[in-house]
């Protein structure tokens, strides 16, 4: 038996140049986002494309062997299809449950019933209510729905969407059940010595942007007022907005940092609603900004016969199953029986010991700078991939069973929810074989030193490259997979000893990049959609664009603090 190659990462690969290796890897990002951008090319195609030019230049720049670049891409295919599409398909279902008897109508009822001051509309349903959605749904869902709602109440449509979009902020970091976090925690997985696993990491990141994402939950409902109604606005409700942010960013802290990552919307959402209904029983604004809501012409749904308490639960139902189940899978007993017995056992082919999962073929001499193996994560832990997407399809049948939904039905909405997805899954495994190999090989690393060379002033610069990504690639997930590595191996060449700002720079790429929601493509064609503005994208562009910029340096500039003086506030691995 022939031995197996060994592959040592080389940040200078391309003819012994740091710049030109940098320069050479950078081109599978210009390729992405020239199709996406220039000539507009559907997501999935891109994304095939420059998967296809990242393995040819792991294997002729970075003299990467053909079956360790193949195998580690598959491995980066491995985990977008298990780990984060199994987890928005599960997502997903749930939601279109709920939607297929009509019982987000009901809670969108619920909410429209609450308040008729456009003003305090727009922090309870484009910031809270679209922050439970985020927190389930994601991927456009959010905005679709809240900018649908806030041009029904009179509100005008373009300042309707505009005002969605900005609401869509900061929750965007844990949306999707924690997609785009639990993705970092795959493509970082070069911080420190590489030894840890993604799931471990991931709730790392959770906390840490537990401890980011606060601000901008505070700040948000202040912007959205004076969006709304300017200074008179800020002036007459500026105990809602208050209410509003503290009561979110207090929920998200503890809860990313205290119970998980993955409910964190969720649970923030929630707790921020229920406490602003109960502000608004004793202290309504004294001027109204009156909203008057248009006819919904809609076809007769059982949800909408349903009275009383049941009618509540019946909307909460989805969000409370979830909260429920996670909750119960958090617990330490129960999470280690599942992880046992759900998790086959194998000989580490490394360290020759017994291990939960199994070492992904062909990159056993996959070696990073230090001659140290791991420098992508080979370890597959079955339970950590799966549990997510496994704990919310187990969700969705009993939320079909409570709403007393046949088998076969509610098998026709997953059908139809994964038909709706067929585009996405094949560009989310191809993002994340994108940065698989790209860690893999070194382009990463080649990228990082590069970008490393502006010094400590890089903690500036990070949240700025998360902002870039979210806001060409429309997806926080994205983004993560494709520069969450890259801010690892810059915050290694800039703080070689500091496993903390590696932390901070992998988490800065997340919550700095939501502040690029709001101008991508893909958004801005969501929102024009839902408020009835065909081809004006342009218009909306134009309306968020200074608010995106202005959160953004206010953002850097909090890392940049955290960088340096709050350095302490960051959790280690």
């Amino acid at each position: 038996m022939l031995p197996l190659e060994v592959f040592n990462q080389l940040p200078t690969a391309v003819n012994g140049s740091l710049g030109l290796s940098a320069l050479v890897a950078a081109l599978p990002l210009v390729l992405l986002f020239v199709l996406l951008g220039v000539f507009k090319a559907p997501a999935w195609i891109s994304a095939l494309a420059t998967l296809v030019l990242c393995v040819i230049l792991s294997i002729v720049g970075w003299a990467m062997p053909v079956g360790m670049s193949l195998s580690a891409t598959a491995l980066g295919i491995f985990f977008g299809l298990g780990q984060i599409m199994f987890l928005l398909i599960a997502a997903l279902w749930l939601y279109n449950t709920s939607v297929k008897f009509g019982w987000d109508r009901v809670l969108r009822d619920i909410m429209r019933g609450i308040s008729d001051d456009l003003r305090v509309l727009s922090i309870l349903v484009a910031f809270c209510f679209g922050a439970l959605i985020e927190g389930l749904a994601g991927f456009g869902t959010p905005v679709a729905i809240t900018a649908a709602i806030m041009a029904a109440t009179g509100m005008p449509k373009l300042k309707a969407a505009a005002v969605c979009m900005l609401a869509n902020t900061a929750p965007v970091a844990y949306g999707s059940v924690g997609a785009p976090i639990t993705a970092l925690g795959s493509s970082a997985v070069a911080l420190g010595d590489g030894n840890f696993q993604p799931a471990h990491l991931a709730d790392v990141f959770g906390a840490m942007i537990g401890r980011q994402s606060p601000l901008m939950a505070i700040i948000v409902p202040f912007a959205l007022l004076l969006m709304v109604d300017g200074k008179k606005g800020l002036k007459d409700c500026w105990h809602i907005a208050l209410v509003a942010g503290v009561s979110f960013a207090l929920a998200q802290y503890l809860t990313s940092n205290f119970v998980s990552y993955m409910i964190t919307d969720l649970i923030s959402s929630l707790f921020s609603l229920i406490v602003l209904v109960l502000v608004l029983r004793v202290a309504h604004p004294k001027h109204t900004m009156l909203a008057e809501a248009e006819a919904e012409a809609t076809e007769k749904l059982p949800a909408q016969s349903a009275t009383g308490a049941a009618r509540m639960w019946g909307a909460l139902a989805p969000y409370a199953i979830i909260i429920v189940l996670f909750g119960i899978a958090k617990i330490p007993a129960i999470n280690t029986w599942l992880t046992a017995t759900l998790t086959p056992h194998s000989i580490n082919t490394i360290t020759k010991k017994d291990q939960a999962g199994f070492i992904w073929p062909g990159l056993e001499n996959c070696l990073n700078v230090t001659g140290k193996n791991f420098c992508v994560a080979t370890n597959a832990n079955i339970w950590s991939i799966f549990s997510s997407g496994l704990i919310l399809a187990v969700s969705a049948l009993i939320l079909a069973a409570i709403y007393r939904m046949s088998l076969s039905t509610s098998f026709g909405v997953l059908g139809e929810t994964i038909k709706t997805l067929r585009y996405t899954i094949i560009t989310i495994a191809c993002v994340l074989g994108i940065a698989y190999i790209m860690n893999a090989s070194g382009m990463t690393l080649s990228l990082g030193q590069q970008i490393a060379a502006v010094g400590t002033a890089f903690v500036f610069f990070s949240p700025i490259l998360g902002w870039f990504g979210v806001a060409l690639t429309g997806s926080d997930t994205s983004s993560n997979a494709l520069f969450g590595g890259m801010q690892v191996a810059a915050a290694k060449t800039v703080w070689p000893d500091s496993v903390a700002h590696q932390v901070l720079a992998a988490s800065t790429n997340s919550s700095g990049g939501v502040m690029g929601k709001m101008i991508s493509p893909q958004s801005l064609s969501v929102a024009a959609a839902a408020a009835g503005l065909l081809n004006k994208e342009g218009d909306i562009f134009r309306k968020v664009l200074p608010w995106s910029l202005g959160l953004l340096v206010i953002f850097a500039l909090f890392i940049t603090l955290q960088g340096t003086a709050l350095i302490g506030m960051v959790p280690l691995p």
